[in-house]
This record gives structure tokens, sequence and C-alpha cells, in this order.
């Protein structure tokens, strides 16, 4: 079944005002049409849904206590060396996504709006799962990366998807409702044989897909899978551009039209969507790039690499010299460490293999705090969209060596396995006694402000 017939029955379902049939209905529908006509919210409506809700400021002053908790999913996986990768929360928030080493994709839902977590039973029971994962899909390969769709709602259906991409597979488009597979986006080498992208975004329309490849960028139109797309090579014929494979991709949220593509060749370049204009490339980062993200604002890009123990900030509208910098614990580890920004804007935060979520403040790029999300490394790490919660994920690879290795290896509770995915709650400041933020606002930044090494 092709992702054209799937959102086309939820077009004659509205058309029918018929909110009530079920999933096998819309699975047989015949009839075409665009996810983005349907679940892309006009202007005016984005203005008054966020004049009608007051976004929460979180307190992270004061630790967060963990909500739900996942371990023996995970444990019990017939991969014995399985840890997760990341986690990522809906657009809409109902719901999260991870990927672990087992080659499986898991969502989980939130429950009761978040409300219905109790500390006690979670600390009580800190062996057992919370609840168990609404949907298991299976990749059958290794997961390179996975993004949802930027429109999706869980009240409505066709929406309800999310891509991924893994070795020696095409990029997959899930049925987040149902867990299954909806249509698949396929690229070809030179020799005509299914290339894997290593890292995919939805553009912030919601009409394509961008894949990043070895020295080339794919896009697929959404509604037309199978085997069309475009190329767009990062290395020029006189050799200038973007070298390496492109290994992260974000797209700026203030529709500016900017696109940050990072590399494993320790680059990160900056492009206009429509015409694939080469803006600039960003030098500095000690590894491959794994993680780009914009500001909310828009104006700054936030980069991280592989074994390398800083994040850096970079002003997009100069590109010349790096803001600052926040560290974090990834110095011994090839694992991709994900960070997210709040949603308000002003702050940031990072896992790392200390076992430790840090902090910083995105306004003066100093560290605020810090909690423990596990005794192990801390690979991911995303805010809710619009709740003063968060979610985590944790684990690393291990090998079958002598006991004795671990003395020598910086990692905390390196024997204790612990491959979880957890939820925290933090507190929320009173309106009143909190000072209205701007998002990122670096002009209290002084000229010869030192880049911050650390808590």
């Amino acid at each position: 079944m092709s992702v054209t017939e799937a959102m086309g029955q939820e077009e004659e379902q509205e058309e029918n005002h018929n909110h009530n049939s079920n999933h096998e209905s819309e699975s047989k529908s015949n009839s075409p049409s665009e996810v983005a006509e349907i679940t892309e919210p006009t202007k005016d409506q984005e203005e008054q849904q966020q004049q009608e809700y007051s976004w929460p400021v979180i307190r992270f002053d004061v630790p967060p206590h963990r909500t739900y908790h996942f371990y023996n999913q995970f444990r019990n996986s017939p991969n014995p060396n399985n840890f997760l990768k990341a986690i990522k929360w809906s657009p809409d928030g109902s719901c999260f996504l991870t990927s672990s080493e087992d080659n499986t994709l898991r969502v989980f839902t939130l429950p009761d709006n978040g409300s219905g977590g109790d500390i006690n039973t979670c600390s009580i029971a800190a062996d057992e799962d919370s609840y168990a994962a609404k949907l298991v899909m299976n990749e059958g390969e290794s997961v390179y990366d996975f993004c949802w769709y930027p429109y999706m709602s869980a009240s409505d259906p066709v929406s309800c998807v999310f891509a991924s991409t893994a070795r020696d597979h095409p990029i997959h488009l899930w049925d987040a409702t149902s867990g299954e597979l909806r249509c698949t986006y396929r690229a070809y080498d030179a020799m005509d044989e299914i290339t894997a992208a290593f890292s995919i975004a939805f553009n912030p329309t919601g009409t394509k897909i961008f894949a990043g490849y070895n020295k080339a960028v794919r896009m697929f139109d959404i509604h037309r899978p199978g085997r069309d797309f475009k190329q767009h090579s990062t290395l020029q014929g006189n050799k200038e551009g973007q070298t390496g494979i492109i290994s992260a991709l974000a797209f700026c949220p203030t529709h500016t039209g900017l696109l940050a593509m990072g590399s494993y060749s320790q680059t990160t370049a900056i492009y206009q969507e429509d015409n694939m204009e080469l803006l600039y490339v960003l030098h500095g980062q000690e590894g491959g790039v794994t993680h780009v993200q914009f500001s909310k604002d828009g104006n700054y890009l936030y980069t991280g690499g592989r074994k390398d123990p800083y994040i850096l900030c970079w002003d997009i509208r100069k590109a010349v010299d790096v803001v600052y910098k926040l560290y974090r614990s990834s110095e011994s580890t090839n694992q991709r460490i994900l960070f997210d920004i709040e949603p308000l804007g002003r702050h940031l935060g990072s896992g790392g293999q200390d076992g430790f979520v840090h902090i910083y403040d995105l306004q003066t790029g100093h560290w605020v705090s810090s909690f423990q999300a596990a005794s192990d490394t801390v690979s991911g790490f995303s805010f809710h969209p619009f709740l003063p919660m968060a979610a985590s994920s944790s684990g690393h690879r291990r090998f079958v060596v002598p006991d004795d290795i671990y003395e020598d290896v910086p990692l905390s509770g390196i024997s204790s396995n612990e491959n979880c995915a957890s939820v925290w709650s933090f507190s929320v400041a009173s309106v009143e006694n909190d000072t209205e933020l701007n998002g990122n606002d670096f002009n209290n930044l002084s000229e010869h402000e030192e880049l911050h090494q650390g808590p």
C-alpha cells in the first residue's frame, strides 16, 4: 500500500464527516491526497494557539524526578549487547520513539498527558517497566537515523508517521498508529544496488525527505514513493564544498529556507533549501559531526561531534568564529550523543558518557545544572514539545574483555549495563517570579568572554 493511498482515505473521511472509521478502512483507499494540505496548520492558527497556550518555564535548579522508566524491554532483547541509541518526542507530545542496537524501533505513548506518573512507584520498582511499548518495529539491520513527520498529530491518523533509515535498506515510512510499513523511498548507486541513507530529515513544510549520503544529499517527494528523487553533490567539480558522509541534517525552524548538514569530515555546511546553494562551510569540530540543531530563533546553530567533548555554538549571521563551547563528557566513546533545546529556546540539555545530563544557559553559554539520568552513557536527551518533561536514553556498546580492563575506562557504572529509557518531570517556575525569555539573546555576552569549558 502506498502512502498516497493511505492519505487519500483520510481526505474522503473528512469530506463525508466520518471520523469514526477504523484503520482498516484507511488502508483500503485508492484515491491520492497530500498530507501537508490536511495537517499543516495556517499561520493564523499557529498564532492563535501560541496566544492561548502559555509555555511553562522550567526550573533547572531543582532536580527532576523520574516519572516513567523502561528497562526490561531492552534487556530481554535477543541481542545480548543491546543498548539504546536515541530517543525523540513526537511533535504533538503524545508519544516518543526509541532506537536500539537490536535494530528495533519502539513507540511509547505518554499516558494521561504526563500526569499519571507516580514518583514513589517508579523508585520502588526500578527494575520493572512502567508500561510496555505500544508498537515495536524491526528494521533488520542497524538503524542509522529516524525522524518524525513535522505535523504529526494523534488526532489525525494520516499524519502519524515517522521515517527511518537502516544499513543496506531504503528509507522506510512507518505508520505510528499500527506499526505497518506505509512505503519506501529508494536510492540506487552506480551498480543499481540500493544504498542506505546515513541521515534523514523532513523539510519544514513536510513535503520532502532529505537524506544524507557520501558526498551527496538526495531529496524525495513524500507523495511519490519509490526510486524517484533529486540528487545534489556536496562536492563540486572544482573540489570545493563539503566532503565525507552527510551524517546529520537540520532545517531552520523559522522557515528561512536554511539547511545545515554535518559531515564525518568534521565540517558543517549551510545551504539554501530551494536551490541547494552552498552559503558557507564551518570548520572547528574535533570529530565527525553527529548532530546539528538550530536555535529556536534561527540565528544560531549548535553542532556536536564524535569523540568531541564540546558542542559548538555558531552565529549563522556571521559564521566566522565560534560564539562559545558547551562541555559534555564524550571523549572516549564513538557513540552519537544527541542534545536538545527546550521549547522556550533558553536552555540546552545534553547527555554524556558520565551518565549525567548537563543543562546550559544559551544566552550566556554557562553551565546551569546537571542531574544523573543513568549509571551509563546517556546517548539521547529530548525535551517534551510543550510540557515540563524530558526523555533520556542510555546504554553503551560492550565487548567481552578481561575484568581488569575496566579499571582504565572512564565510564561510570560500566559493569551495570544500564540500557534504559526514562521520562523526567521538571518543576515549573511561577510566572510572577520569572523574567521574560526571548530566545537566544546574546547581546549580554562580553566581547572577550571566555568560552565555557564545563561545569
